[in-house]
């Protein structure tokens, strides 16, 4: 590390490459932080985690005991141990005793994207409630026909403020914040549907996984998904760079205009004897174009196509938009490539994973790691090559969910022991001197 570091104040590495490296080290040397410790006040297994999207300091959390949690992971509420362990107690909690709380199992609870004013809690009670943060009160009540299992925002929005939710009902409902009604209702799963994500490339595409096994992509601004994953439609190897493919398309181009060119065929001339070909409406197209013109989603081989052998219990998007990564009951981890909606082939290694209830999946910013929850621990997969990086043992029961902070590189993981667990990078750069408090790590470029 300290070679860096001379390298940087040489102007040897630039800024970008030098943050990256300073970044990839933090992430490898994660373990249980021993000086910072979140006070769970929850009295079930956590089922959701999320750190606001503006500062990244707030920490949301859902129990299923109905309560739902707010922590500052950035200031410590007081010290123990002489001042060396930082405790985080939540800012507020809101339980069942709360005269509009939830009465049942929360499964999933957010912040609004652009805002910590507000959050949305999803619940076994069959409401989605969105909340004030300062007063706690709830300020819209949605009713689903069924248990809700996740819901999603899109970080991205600008034109919408819409809520999507994920219930053990077929269909998936848009709830509209500025309307305070289901807008929206999207229908094409067989079965309940587990997860729900938003695109972050596009604000109107969403993505949903369902206990068929199906992963749908809808745009909300058209009837009907218009694509459906299948697992067996593959493709080996990464995306090539935009680049390569560019002078591709200009050589093909230029190869086909020094070709030599065919010679038109006649055109036939119709019955009045002028040159003008018939018009096309009216006939019936060869069967190949029917397929060609038939929305993809609604091929009936194509329909019902499934992503995994099993429920489909976790999806995450990467921060660039290119890669989705899938979890299923079949203890089977895929990264499917979004423009083309093949499975990449990237072999992850065998794990065990919860068939019961859906889990929350976590990747780093690049992206280059997912975090996934194995049972009683946490494993960080290369999404590239599918091997295991680090695995974060700590946990005493199964984990559900996990979060990971791109701005201090922490993570943040609950499970069925009610406890949230902090994973912080190793206060000891890699040659072993001691580099004191985080802060000034992340003040050496000073």
């Amino acid at each position: 590390m300290w070679k860096d570091i001379g390298g940087r104040e040489a102007g040897q590495i630039r800024p970008n490459s030098f943050a990256n490296r300073v970044k990839s080290h933090r992430l490898s040397t994660l373990q249980l932080s021993n000086y910072k410790d979140i006070v769970s006040p929850h009295k079930g297994s956590i089922n959701s985690l999320q750190v606001d999207l503006t500062e990244e300091r707030y920490l949301l959390s859902g129990a299923s005991d109905s309560s739902v949690a707010v922590y500052d992971v950035q200031r410590a509420t007081d010290y123990e141990g002489g001042g060396h362990i930082a405790k985080h107690r939540s800012v507020f909690v809101v339980d069942k005793q709360h005269e509009h709380g939830h009465k049942y199992a929360i499964s999933s609870a957010i912040w609004y994207p652009v805002d910590t004013g507000l959050f949305v809690t999803g619940s076994y009670d069959h409401y989605v409630k969105v909340w004030d943060t300062n007063c706690t009160r709830v300020v819209m009540n949605f009713k689903m026909p069924g248990k809700v299992y996740r819901t999603a925002m899109s970080p991205l929005a600008a034109s919408h403020m819409l809520i999507a939710a994920g219930t053990e009902d077929v269909q998936v409902r848009l709830c509209d914040i500025a309307s305070g009604a289901i807008s929206q209702t999207l229908s094409g799963h067989r079965d309940g549907i587990m997860t729900v994500e938003w695109s972050t490339s596009s604000e109107w595409i969403l993505v949903t996984g369902g206990c068929d096994g199906a992963i749908r992509f809808w745009d909300i601004r058209r009837a009907g998904c218009f694509r459906v994953l299948d697992q067996s439609q593959s493709q080996l190897g990464r995306r090539p760079p935009l680049l390569k493919r560019k002078v591709s398309i200009s050589k093909s181009l230029s190869a086909g205009q020094n070709s030599s060119v065919k010679p038109r065929a006649p055109q036939k001339r119709s019955a009045n004897g002028n040159g003008v070909r018939q018009s096309s409406v009216g006939r019936i197209p060869a069967k190949g174009s029917v397929r060609q013109r038939l929305h993809p989603g609604m091929l009936s081989s194509q329909d019902r196509a499934t992503a995994h052998y099993g429920a489909v219990t976790g999806l995450k998007v990467t921060e660039d938009g290119m890669y989705l990564l899938s979890a299923g009951s079949d203890s089977r981890i895929r990264l499917w490539d979004v423009e083309s909606g093949r499975n990449t082939l990237v072999n992850f290694e065998t794990v065990r994973l919860q068939t019961s209830k859906p889990i929350q999946l976590a990747t780093t910013q690049d992206p280059a790691v997912v975090f996934v929850p194995c049972m009683t621990a946490v494993k960080a997969f290369d999404i590239w090559s599918g091997k295991t990086c680090l695995t974060f043992r700590g946990h005493y029961e199964h984990v559900n969910c996990c979060c990971f902070s791109s701005q201090d590189q922490e993570l943040y993981t609950g499970g069925n022991d009610r406890q949230i667990l902090v994973w912080c990078p190793s206060r000891l750069i890699s040659d072993g001197v001691d580099a004191g408090p985080m802060q000034d790590q992340d003040n050496w470029s000073d």
